[in-house]
């Protein structure tokens, strides 16, 4: 079987990280099927993923890992790990506690583009928690000692 076809239509999970060893990640609601939230995952949040069930991104922004839910409580439990055609996307079908958008939505897509308007956003969705409450600002925690996983399950894939 050609390269492409393995990865197309084999067996073997062989997930495609970019060249900065990212891979996108959608998460949905396993059981109403709403899109909640895209992401990143490094080799190593794929791995804690893998192990612990629970949502492990990457940080593009502060450059390290985060369990969803450390700072919130909001969890996200993986029941499925979708992988695309091309392996370099996955959708996550979780289970939630509580709202998943740290502005306070249940989902990160709660706006829409107005119809025939290209710069105008409306609002599709209510809030459903508090972020001051759920966030706590200016409660400081500990920052979690780093996670070292043995990579062997991504084999060659895992980004150097």
């Amino acid at each position: 079987m050609s390269s492409n076809k393995s990865i197309e239509q084999g067996l073997k999970f062989m997930p495609k990280f970019d060249s900065n060893g990212l891979i996108t990640v959608i998460a949905q609601d396993a059981e109403t099927g709403q899109v909640l939230m895209q992401a990143y995952m490094n080799a190593e949040a794929l791995a804690q993923t893998i192990k612990t069930g629970q949502a492990v991104y990457f940080s593009r922004s502060r450059q390290k890992l985060w369990k969803k839910g450390e700072q919130s409580g909001h969890t996200q439990k993986v029941e499925q790990i979708l992988v695309d055609c091309d392996q370099d996307c996955l959708i996550l079908k979780v289970r939630v506690n509580a709202g998943q958008c740290h502005v306070g939505y249940q989902s990160c897509f709660y706006r829409a583009l107005k119809e025939r308007a290209d710069n105008k956003l409306e609002f599709i969705a209510e809030k459903v928690y508090d972020p001051k409450e759920a966030y706590k600002k200016g409660v400081e925690e500990p920052a979690p000692a780093p996670f070292i996983y043995p990579l062997k399950c991504l084999g060659p894939y895992a980004p150097v």
